[in-house]
């Protein structure tokens, strides 16, 4: 095996030591950074074992260097390329999703392997050891519905006149009952796993065949993990860091984003209302050379707010948080968003839906006329008040039931001027949705209130 693997160079190599060292700085996302209320529960949950399992994957040792990445298919010139919280939970097809990612510093030839044969490598020496210390440190119930991993790394070709190299990202997402079982399972067993998982290479979807040269026919698999529908296939499912786009730059699907940035970026094939909502006055623009006189607020500005305002937000959540029904795991916090400093509450609304006789249209518009917008003339008395805040995000869990994915999350980010307007009478709610963004589980809907109710 080693004779057909080129090394990357000692360049890299260097660089990939020193973004391993950075990692151990930067730990792993902040609870803080998600905007997603579901998301960030589980992450709030489970901050602790995925530190330590940061730190298990760091203690292991593979065939050549691995180091977790956030954004895997990074400019290395951009600074979000050495981002190494590689374990977070992500949305994948509406599901949630503890998703390990990272760069694997083993360059494949790829006129002496095929890309089955690369898949399957990089599966039996990254991907199986990672999964043995999460089932270690991750527990067998976590509130997650799939774990999936998104590794790349380097294939080599050679020819008489020339040496090009280039990279492959490999995506397996396990069912989470799967992913548990299938480390410890004899080959025929793990076949029989991959054969019902969500396998992508460079976005495309993949049989993964062990111990063949060719993969099998995807078509006569049958996936219990969701498969990339064409729709979706474009770059529109990643993201940068700092809220652009995730780790598959160039890929047509692996993971979307990180919640962070998820939140506010509208997927193709995204549903829209049936009924488009009534065009509204938008709020005056301020002048390209006002606009550009003012520098992008950045999180030590969102830190600084929190620092000054905490008393108040305190006193709110003590006088008010029963009220609002506010949860206690994500007290008020600013956040940065689309550049924008944004004040963010995550609220649990105690209406059960029945997700089989309501749509997300209709949830998500009786969230707001019969839940948010009643306290709203009371709250925005309440609020901090600094020309800094831009908007304000009430993230809705909508509960379903009994069902087993029991909870939705609808979040409407409202700019504070319109939120003012509304609390003096002088527009409407569906003004107030009409220039705010309304995002269901970290998808950007259109919503007409009246249309849906």
């Amino acid at each position: 095996m080693n004779a057909r693997i080129h090394i990357v160079g000692k360049a890299v190599l260097a660089a990939l030591v020193a973004l391993l060292l950075c990692g151990a700085g930067l730990a792993q996302v902040s609870p803080a950074e998600i905007l997603n209320p579901r998301l960030k529960a589980d992450e709030t949950k489970y901050l602790a074992q995925i530190e330590t399992l940061h730190r298990a994957i760091a203690a292991t040792t593979f065939p050549f260097l691995f180091a977790p990445a956030r954004y895997v298919q990074s400019n290395p010139d951009k600074q979000h390329a050495f981002d190494t919280r590689g374990i977070e939970f992500v949305y994948f097809h509406n599901r949630v999703v503890l998703k390990v990612s990272g760069i694997y510093s083993a360059a494949y030839n790829a006129d002496r392997m095929t890309q089955n044969e690369r898949a399957a490598a990089t599966l039996r020496d990254v991907i199986i050891p990672i999964l043995r210390v999460a089932t270690e440190q991750i527990p067998r119930d976590v509130d997650c519905d799939d774990i999936g991993f998104e590794i790349v790394y380097d294939t080599r070709t050679s020819g008489a006149s020339y040496d090009y190299e280039g990279k492959e990202i490999l995506a397996v997402v396990f069912n989470r009952d799967n992913a548990f079982a299938f480390a410890s399972a004899p080959q025929a067993e793990q076949q029989d796993i991959l054969n019902r998982s969500a396998i992508y290479v460079d976005g495309k979807d993949f049989g993964l065949a062990l111990g063949q040269r060719g993969p099998l026919d995807v078509e006569a698999l049958a996936r219990s993990v969701p498969a990339s529908p064409a729709a979706s296939a474009s770059p529109a499912a990643s993201t940068t860091a700092s809220k652009t786009s995730s780790s598959a730059t160039n890929l047509r699907v692996t993971f979307p984003a990180s919640a962070v940035a998820l939140a506010g970026k509208t997927q193709q094939g995204a549903p829209v209302a049936a009924t488009a909502p009534p065009a509204a006055a938008q709020p005056a623009r301020e002048s390209p050379s006002a606009m550009a006189s003012k520098p992008n607020p950045a999180q030590s500005d969102a830190q600084r707010l929190q620092s000054e305002f905490q008393s108040q937000l305190d006193a709110l959540v003590k006088t008010n948080g029963p009220e609002l029904h506010l949860v206690d795991y994500a007290p008020p916090s600013f956040v940065i968003y689309h550049q924008q400093i944004v004040l963010q509450f995550t609220l649990r609304n105690p209406a059960e839906f029945d997700a089989n006789s309501t749509s997300i249209y209709k949830r998500t518009a009786q969230s707001f006329d019969l839940f948010v917008a009643p306290h709203l003339k009371s709250l925005m008395r309440k609020l901090p008040s600094s020309d800094e805040i831009q908007a304000i995000d009430f993230s809705v869990l909508q509960s379903l039931g009994t069902q087993r994915e029991s909870a939705e999350a609808a979040e409407f980010i409202c700019p504070v001027k319109v939120l003012r307007s509304f609390a003096a009478d002088q527009i409407t709610s569906q003004d107030v949705i009409n220039q705010s963004v309304v995002l269901v589980n970290g998808v950007r809907i259109s919503l007409n209130l009246q249309a849906v109710e």
